[in-house]
């Protein structure tokens, strides 16, 4: 998989790759990253990228030009399966999203800045939109990294154990079940016993009841 990201800041978004399950996966070659500065197709040597919005208001907007050379330029050097803008009015990010663009070859990300980005950007060019959450954050950058670590450790031979994303939240709508370690006993609080039992059908019985216990707890919503 390659993955290919345009943001104002590229810097911002260079420690997560460096570290962790991003580096394992870059240096296994299961996955390549490469970070795309927008200023670097600015329309002079200033380095312009943004404008005032029409109509007035306040801050600015991202214009359509650099974009434009930025995406023009990357789309004549490959296909991509999507081309994706992260911005908090869209979407939310789920497990099934993740799922499916795990499954991609190349994938664009354009991270919105300022105000966003000229609506004609996103008419002409995005084929999805994301938002990570009802919040707004500075920039698009950090919620490019979220979406890509979502994605990128669903590639095989990217966790140690591949079964281990099959049975994180959400795969199956559902919160994940608590989870216990050694010592079985510390200050007064134990492990559930069954957990104990080495009887797999029992445990893979009581998880299930927890995982559905915890959701209805947590996250109701799940459950609709």
């Amino acid at each position: 998989m390659r993955i290919d990201i345009i943001s104002v800041i590229p810097e911002l978004m260079q420690s997560p790759f460096e570290h962790s399950i991003l580096k394992r996966a870059q240096e296994k070659k299961l996955v390549e990253i490469h970070f795309h500065n927008l200023r670097d197709y600015a329309l002079n040597n200033y380095g312009k990228i943004d404008d005032s919005p029409f109509g007035g208001g306040a801050g600015m907007v991202l214009m359509i030009e650099p974009i434009d050379k930025c995406i023009t330029k990357l789309k004549t050097e490959r296909n991509y399966d999507e081309i994706i803008y992260m911005t908090p009015d869209a979407p939310i990010l789920n497990q099934q999203t993740s799922n499916t663009l795990s499954l991609s070859q190349n994938i664009l990300i354009l991270t919105g800045h300022y105000k966003g980005v000229d609506q004609r950007v996103r008419d002409l060019f995005i084929t999805k939109e994301i938002s990570i959450g009802n919040y707004v954050l500075s920039g698009g950058e950090l919620a490019a990294v979220v979406l890509c670590d979502a994605i990128v450790r669903l590639l095989p031979g990217v966790l140690g154990d591949e079964t281990s994303a099959l049975t994180d939240s959400f795969q199956d709508n559902l919160l994940a079940p608590e989870v216990y370690t050694r010592p079985a006993t510390y200050k007064n609080k134990e492990v559930p016993n069954v957990l104990l039992s080495g009887n797999f059908k029992k445990i893979d019985a009581w998880r299930e009841q927890n995982a559905l216990k915890r959701t209805k707890r947590i996250r109701p919503n799940l459950l609709n």
